[in-house]
């Protein structure tokens, strides 16, 4: 069975150990991801999303695997304005590129495990109470909506919930000690500006999530299709973020296209029952075809009309 316990262990055990290998043995020391290296790293999660792709169309069928490269292209596109975020928040703590590397892994398995938990509570929900499927559609039109007219993404660490608890239990240095999380100055342990960034990926990271996740469960009610899509794409957001973070100002029409993206979802669940008493029944292969449409537009729609966008600078405020 596609979502029994052995699968789930046996999955989340795989990534975790190239996780680990990343982490301890290709990159023990800080450095700094070159362009070549961060594309032939994207190239290489997105080559072995397509190989589990495959993996599931032979175990489980082509249902699931559509399923599963929907959600994957969704939770993908979705990350793009993560990624941005990304780069703020790295500019608002001046985080050394070299270091940057080490918040992105540790932030991925943080974010493996908040999404667990958001999956397996969303599905259940929904399984169990059929209204639950209505506020999904309304929050994901509302979020498209305010994701449309929001304005550019402001990192302000004094009004990170999570950096003021964290000071009442530990004090912060202002300064980085190499690629540490933790020092210790006069005798005191204190967390460095790194470890602070990395909170605040984890909480940016949780805000996304409740976005992409009930778009995904959308389109699959399987709680390991969800995960494992979602998995995918963030670990290969790691590596997109280091091949793309000086270019991916240029598609700036992408933002309009990932509003559509959430409409469409939302529209489809509100409008469900309507469409199925007048024998109209929009399959996940047309979600996927619509999706892929939306996003390959506003990609070209950002590269024929190019627009100049500059990342404000800021101080880092610990």
């Amino acid at each position: 069975m596609i979502n029994s316990i052995f699968i789930w262990v046996v999955f989340s055990l795989g990534i975790v150990l190239l996780l680990l290998l990343d982490i301890f043995v290709l990159n023990k020391k800080a450095k700094v991801l070159k362009m070549r290296e961060a594309l032939l790293l994207t190239g290489f999660w997105v080559l072995l999303a397509v190989l589990f792709g495959l993996f599931v169309y032979w175990n489980w069928g082509a249902e699931y695997a559509l399923e599963f490269t929907t959600g994957y292209l969704i939770e993908q596109s979705l990350s793009v304005d993560n990624l941005f975020v990304m780069l703020m928040i790295f500019t608002v703590f001046r985080t050394p590129t070299a270091f940057q590397q080490k918040v992105l892994i540790w932030g991925v398995l943080g974010a493996m495990f908040f999404r667990v938990i958001f999956i397996l509570a969303g599905v259940s929900l929904i399984n169990r109470f059929s209204v639950t499927t209505y506020i999904l559609g309304a929050f994901l039109i509302y979020t498209s909506i305010k994701a449309l007219f929001s304005k550019e993404n402001n990192i302000d660490p004094d009004k990170n919930f999570a950096i003021r608890m964290f000071r009442k239990i530990m004090p912060v240095s202002r300064f980085y000690d190499s690629s540490k999380f933790f020092t210790k100055l006069d005798g005191i342990n204190m967390a460095t500006p790194l470890f602070v960034a990395l909170l605040v990926i984890e909480t940016t990271d949780i805000i996304f999530a409740l976005d992409s996740i009930p778009a995904i469960i959308a389109v699959s009610r399987h709680s390991f299709i969800i995960y494992s899509s979602n998995i995918f794409a963030v670990l290969g957001l790691r590596a997109m973020y280091f091949a793309l973070a000086r270019v991916m100002q240029l598609f700036h029409y992408l933002k309009y296209g990932l509003s559509a993206i959430l409409c469409f979802i939302g529209a489809k669940i509100l409008l469900q029952n309507i469409l199925l008493a007048n024998h109209i029944v929009i399959n996940i292969t047309t979600d996927l075809a619509v999706i892929g449409s939306i996003i390959l537009l506003s990609i070209l729609l950002s590269l024929i009309f190019k627009e100049k966008v500059s990342v404000p600078a800021h101080e880092t405020r610990i």
